[in-house]
This record gives structure tokens, C-alpha cells and sequence, in this order.
């Protein structure tokens, strides 16, 4: 799941949800993310990352749950 931006532009809507994490660009062109904070903005986030920024093409979103999370900022990596 990736177009041009999309890691910019996950990076700007999450820290507008106040979240905290990172996102990064596999070797196969997809796209990885950790992000943590209270579960309504992660719910936000979630939905938003369905679709992306315009100029993207989302094939596939999963999610996994993590019991522990700490990170200052969310950040591209």
C-alpha cells in the first residue's frame, strides 16, 4: 500500500491524532507502521489508512495488537 507521499502523509495524520510510532518502506514496497496511543485515535487512524492521501493506491490494511508501545514522536523511518 503505498503512492507518493504516503509516508508523509501518515506521519501528518497521525501526529493530528496525537499518536506516536513510526512508518517505513519495506523492500517490497509495502508499508509498515507502529503507532500508539489512546484506542479512539488509533481507531482514526485505522480507517484513514484504508484509503491513504489521494494520490495512493491501498490494496491491503492489517493490524496487529501490541501490549507495549513507548515512543517521543511519530517518525519516518
Amino acid at each position: 500500500m503505498q503512492g507518493v507521499g504516503y509516508r508523509a502523509a501518515t506521519r501528518a495524520q497521525a501526529r493530528a491524532l496525537g499518536l506516536h510510532g513510526w512508518v517505513c518502506t519495506l523492500v517490497d514496497g509495502r508499508v509498515e507502521l507502529v503507532a500508539c496511543g489512546v484506542p479512539q485515535s488509533l481507531q482514526e487512524l485505522a480507517r484513514w489508512l484504508q484509503h491513504g492521501p489521494a494520490s495512493a493506491q491501498v490494496e491491503q490494511v492489517t493490524q496487529e495488537v501490541m501490549e507495549f508501545c513507548k515512543f517521543r514522536e511519530f517518525a519516518i523511518r
